[in-house]
């Protein structure tokens, strides 16, 4: 079959590849920044809408475990679409919440669906994009996520001024995953176009792509990998894992702190719309200062952003210009993250065992979604015991000590860390 297949083109599998990831991107856009306001609205305290909010991210920390067996198991496309169904399922569930418990674990499966989707898509293009391609092919993908989060709110903040429902935006999520769906279902297989690319023979059974192989091998042994890497999981994975706090922390916190000062629900979603805007627009621009100068130069500069911008909005709730103020960090917090876009998938990359990465990339990927997972647990938790104010000047901190982890262990064990990958061992090896 891969005798007579065509030439691979990029553009031949964009739509397959991309369109759905747009769209379930759009559907998460548009939910997760109102999160805390629909808890908020069934009487949960701002620290409990705080802990729903992190369900999203506790859920895709659970997900991260079994979702490689499940993907080689079912295979890519159709671990989309199950996603993508349980997605549908989930957000039902939240639009008839009664109360803030059940609108949590609606959430917390939206995690779940979201980290299927996440490696599914992944292995989807490790199988049919060639390595020529490959790192064009993923940096398209984390634009086009971040493409749809810069939409969804757009789209939450036009039906709240249609409808003045918070809940009527997660009708949004339900029409996107069914495009989604849709997509997947009606658009060619890449298979059946260019034949499967590498796959395991012998094995007496059906045989399955080279991205099935990687996403079981990123679950598997996932504990005795964090054992066997732990030098450099212990020290550099604990910056990533703060790296994914401050991102996780900036989408929780944000929404937390409009309620807590008044601004109303379209605006909370129309400010977190041109923020994603900002987000957006320079995730090119990360790639090229990665690839140019090196990756310290966009991990320890984006962490002291993140940081500092915590730390100004930790200071400016009771001032008078305090939605001015919002506004601002708001922005600045996403110029900060912006200009580390792909930063965690880079570098894990570069660390990882060129002979068989896959399990130290699920591990890595764990340390990420660990901090993640963390950041927002710990804003809920400050936020009850003190307020949120402290809680964001904790995060503030957090993400200082980041920056001085990741300046002292990049150029330890990334190579790639100060110069450009063409340069370094790595880089030719």
């Amino acid at each position: 079959m891969s005798d007579t297949a065509r030439p691979f083109s990029l553009r031949s599998v964009a739509l397959a590849a991309f369109l759905p990831t747009l769209l379930f991107s759009i559907g998460e856009g548009a939910i997760i920044p109102l999160i805390p306001i629909v808890a908020h609205n069934l009487g949960a305290t701002l620290a409990v809408a705080g802990l729903i909010a992190a369900m999203v991210m506790v859920g895709e920390l659970i997900g991260d475990i079994p979702s490689g067996w499940v993907v080689a198991r079912i295979g890519e496309r159709v671990a989309m679409i199950g996603a993508s169904v349980v997605s549908i399922l989930a957000v039902l569930t939240c639009i008839v919440a009664p109360n803030a418990l059940v609108l949590g674990i609606g959430i917390f499966f939206v995690g779940i669906a979201t980290a299927v989707f996440a490696l599914a898509r992944h292995a989807f293009m490790t199988s049919y994009v060639p390595l020529a391609y490959r790192a064009r092919a993923l940096s398209t993908l984390g634009g086009v996520f971040r493409a749809g989060w810069f939409v969804g709110p757009f789209l939450a903040a036009g039906l709240l001024h249609l409808t003045g429902s918070t809940r009527a935006v997660f009708v949004v999520f339900i029409v996107a995953c069914v495009g989604a769906v849709v997509m997947l279902l009606l658009l060619p297989d890449p298979a059946s176009t260019f034949g499967p690319r590498r796959v395991r023979a012998g094995t007496g059974g059906p045989a399955s792509s080279e991205g099935q192989e990687l996403a079981a091998a990123e679950s598997h042994g996932l504990f005795r990998t964090l054992i066997v890497h732990r030098a450099v999981l212990v020290r550099l994975g604990t910056g990533a894992g703060l790296i994914g706090a401050l991102r996780a922390s900036r989408t929780v916190i944000l929404p937390l702190w409009a309620v807590s000062i008044g601004i109303s629900e379209p605006d909370t979603a129309l400010i977190i719309g041109i923020a994603g805007a900002i987000d957006f627009a320079l995730f090119y621009a990360s790639g090229q200062i990665m690839d140019r100068f090196g990756r310290i130069w966009v991990a320890a500069p984006s962490m002291v952003g993140l940081g500092l911008g915590h730390l100004a909005l930790a200071v400016s709730h009771d001032l008078s210009a305090n939605v001015q103020w919002f506004i601002g960090v708001a922005m600045f917090l996403s110029v900060a993250n912006g200009i580390s876009s792909g930063i965690l998938m880079t570098l894990g990359a570069d660390l990882a065992p060129k002979d068989n990465p896959a399990p130290f990339l699920g591990a890595w990927r764990f340390t990420g979604d660990f901090g993640a997972a963390a950041a927002p647990l710990t804003v809920s938790a400050v936020t009850a015991l003190v307020s949120i104010s402290v809680a964001s000047g904790v995060m503030g901190v957090l993400g200082l000590v980041g920056a001085v982890i990741l300046a002292r262990y990049l150029p330890r064990y990334a190579t790639t860390a100060r110069r450009p990958p063409a340069q370094t061992k790595m880089g030719v090896e």
